[in-house]
């Protein structure tokens, strides 16, 4: 990756690339929408491969045509608001809507499309800052955002967040990284293997917003309790299936709100790359990449195609701020926002055919 391709100014604000390493994972990052645009690991024998989908210039970031979440975080109120507005403390917002009639992933900008004040940069971490300013995609209060990436000893790429706020105003921050664990544009997602600690999704309707219900995964397409195959049940009819268009779901994960648990583990047979993922929030979106169309080209000039790629966000639930029975999304002036996010990678000798 040509670091120069990086380099440049938007809104008068330095935009560079960032080279994190751990001695297993070499990692970088740009400040632009905090973006990682490269994460390379290692297979069992030892082969190196970059197993998150990016794009190989910051141009291509800026203007986009193609995936706009590719590696960056997102919200500040992550993931989908239904009808692109919500009431809070007896008054109505008004959202940016970036999605039909709904708002996605904190709307026109969100924390995607600026760019992140770099606070200091470590051989294994950095740390980025940003103040959202009150009404911007329509959202109340100055928030006021602290994320730092690391590169741990234990072969995690460690995400935190910190934010607080001066006004009352919702908040939910969530990493968007697609992964590929034979390597971005090497194929098909559907062997991976995945399992995901959640008993129960978050119904959605056509739209993909919550209807505030749950419903159990049992004999479902959507059941991971044990480790399948993604593409196992992929075709299996299923109301919700034909809703997300394939997975599109966010899992309520079968821990305490606010501890640390185990959320998913993906296993690639063929490299022997492992995954796991760990969290403090309630829950976990899945997302199997059905909506990239092959026509836009990754960083390597190979195309992006459909199932070729994953996501697993950690979060609050969709549509929190409409649903009263979700957990809450509030955050209030003297309140911190904490969210601790954590892939682990590791290696393990294939099983034999």
């Amino acid at each position: 990756m040509n670091v120069n391709d990086f380099n440049t100014e938007v809104d008068g604000k330095k935009v560079s690339l960032y080279t994190l390493k751990n001695g297993f994972l070499t990692m970088q990052v740009t400040n632009y929408g905090g973006r990682v645009v490269s994460l390379w690991m290692p297979d069992f024998k030892g082969s190196y491969d970059d197993i998150v989908l990016g794009y190989d210039n910051i141009d291509r970031y800026i203007n986009n045509k193609g995936e706009r979440y590719l590696g960056a975080v997102v919200g500040r109120c992550a993931n989908r608001i239904g009808g692109g507005s919500f009431t809070l403390d007896g008054k109505k917002y008004e959202l940016y809507k970036n999605a039909g009639e709904n708002t996605l992933h904190g709307g026109e900008f969100g924390v995607d499309r600026i760019v992140w004040d770099v606070k200091s940069v470590t051989d294994d971490a950095i740390v980025l800052h940003t103040i959202l300013p009150d009404g911007m995609d329509g959202f109340p209060g100055n928030l006021d955002i602290t994320m730092t990436y690391t590169l741990t000893p234990e072969n995690e790429f460690r995400v935190d967040y910190l934010a607080t706020t001066d006004a009352p105003t919702v908040c939910n921050l969530s990493h968007h990284s697609f992964f590929n664990l034979k390597g971005e544009g090497n194929g098909s997602i559907f062997d991976h293997e995945l399992s995901i600690n959640g008993k129960l999704i978050t119904v959605i309707d056509k739209n993909l917003i919550p209807t505030g219900r749950f419903i159990s995964v049992k004999d479902t397409p959507m059941d991971f309790m044990k480790s399948k195959p993604i593409g196992k049940d992929f075709n299996v009819y299923h109301p919700q299936m034909a809703n997300g268009n394939g997975y599109d779901f966010n899992w309520v994960l079968n821990k305490p709100i606010g501890e640390m648990g185990i959320a998913a583990s993906v296993i690639e047979p063929e490299s022997g790359r492992v995954m796991e993922v760990f969290t403090d929030q309630p829950g976990m979106q899945f997302y199997s990449g059905n909506f990239f169309d092959g026509k836009t080209m990754g960083k390597y000039g190979k195309p992006l195609r459909t199932h070729e790629s994953f996501a697993l966000e950690t979060q609050m639930f969709p549509d929190s701020p409409n649903q009263e029975n979700f957990p809450s999304v509030v955050l209030r002036p003297g309140e911190e926002y904490h969210h601790t996010c954590i892939y682990r990678f590791g290696v393990k000798k294939p099983r034999k055919k």
